[in-house]
């Protein structure tokens, strides 16, 4: 998947083919724009207001408590930008907003893009990354606000994935123990919890994480079958024998290789034999030949905010294998592009 610019008639097309435009510019410029003011629409209501049906600009404005002439601005440009029609000096959601950004749309993206505040500020620090090489670290980053809304985002995000991680990931058929490490808001615990009615879940993750998900985590209901641990995965016993499936989403990148070593071999002893370990990661590029735009953008954002970045394939499978462990073939997603289930598993 990737962003890039697109003639929006045949003659801005035969431009393109040209060379003519400036394509950087829309690259730079036009891109920041656009996405800032997606996330201002956001951040002030637009899209929630007109949730129910088309409003005129003084409508929109009189319910988001803004001025008129400021509002009409920004519904023109969400417009241009195929995020709203406009008929009838009325605009109305388009397909696009309704489906990502609709108030009651079960796929809405709004906490995602209201966390993308937080992150376009951490986001400034790519210059100061490249000179110094010192990356930030986003946990430490965050007051307890601004972790509600990182908790609710990855709430979101994973709520799009989870369908098909619970469809295609190899849950041993006899498991009764989950850990789920570094789950925060428990949503995949839950759904495998859900699917598998033998099955109980553990979410294993920092403190101050714990304490802005479990709300998110006690709406579900499965407080019976899905708990909290509050601890940190570096440092807490995991147990021997303790586990028969364990599952890491998106935390490798946070660490560097050492460290993420050690902890799946620690993961391996604390499975069960037969256990399954499940790790799911954005891939780094085999080669910046290979280099997917997706892919290089976030293995820089994550070494900034992070300790190291993405990771390949080959990289992680060898820890998985050092650590005593057969490797099954990765599970790419679909609903994730460019992301992959790494697999590994304890046998007797």
């Amino acid at each position: 998947m990737k962003l890039k610019v697109a003639g929006e008639n045949f003659l801005e097309r035969m431009a393109l083919l040209l060379g003519i435009p400036p394509v950087t510019l829309m690259d730079t410029h036009v891109s920041f724009m656009r996405a800032r003011a997606i996330m201002v629409g956001t951040r002030l209501g637009v899209f929630d207001v007109l949730t129910d049906g088309a409003l005129s600009a003084a409508d929109v404005a009189a319910r988001c408590g803004t001025s008129t002439i400021g509002t009409t601005k920004l519904l023109n440009a969400l417009a241009g930008s195929g995020y709203l029609t406009y008929t009838d000096a009325r605009y109305e959601l388009s397909s696009v907003a309704r489906k990502w950004l609709g108030r009651d749309s079960p796929t809405s993206m709004r906490d995602k893009v209201l966390f993308e505040f937080i992150e376009w500020s951490m986001v400034e620090g790519f210059e100061d990354y490249v000179r110094t090489g010192e990356p930030l670290d986003m946990h430490d980053f965050a007051s307890g606000e601004q972790w509600g809304l990182y908790q609710r985002a990855m709430r979101a995000l994973t709520g799009l994935a989870a369908p098909e991680i619970v469809a295609r990931t190899p849950v041993p058929a006899h498991a009764t123990t989950m850990l789920d490490i570094g789950g925060s808001h428990g949503f995949i615990s839950v759904a495998m919890c859900r699917k598998y009615p033998a099955l109980t879940a553990t979410v294993l993750d920092l403190p101050s994480a714990v304490e802005q998900a479990a709300p998110i985590l006690a709406r579900e209901g499965m407080g019976d079958r899905v708990v909290h641990w509050p601890g940190n995965a570096l440092e807490d016993d995991l147990g021997t024998s303790a586990w028969d499936f364990i599952y890491v989403s998106q935390l490798l990148h946070h660490f560097e290789a050492r460290v993420n070593r050690e902890l799946l071999r620690r993961i391996a002893r604390a499975l069960r034999p037969n256990g399954v370990v499940v790790v799911v990661e954005m891939l780094r590029p085999a080669s910046p030949h290979d280099a997917g735009q997706v892919g290089a953008l976030l293995d820089l954002y994550f070494a900034l905010t992070s300790q190291s970045g993405t990771w390949s394939i080959d990289e992680m499978q060898g820890w998985i294998a050092d650590a005593g462990l057969s490797v099954d073939k990765p599970i790419r997603l679909r609903t994730v592009p460019g992301a992959a289930e790494i697999i590994g598993r304890k046998t007797t």
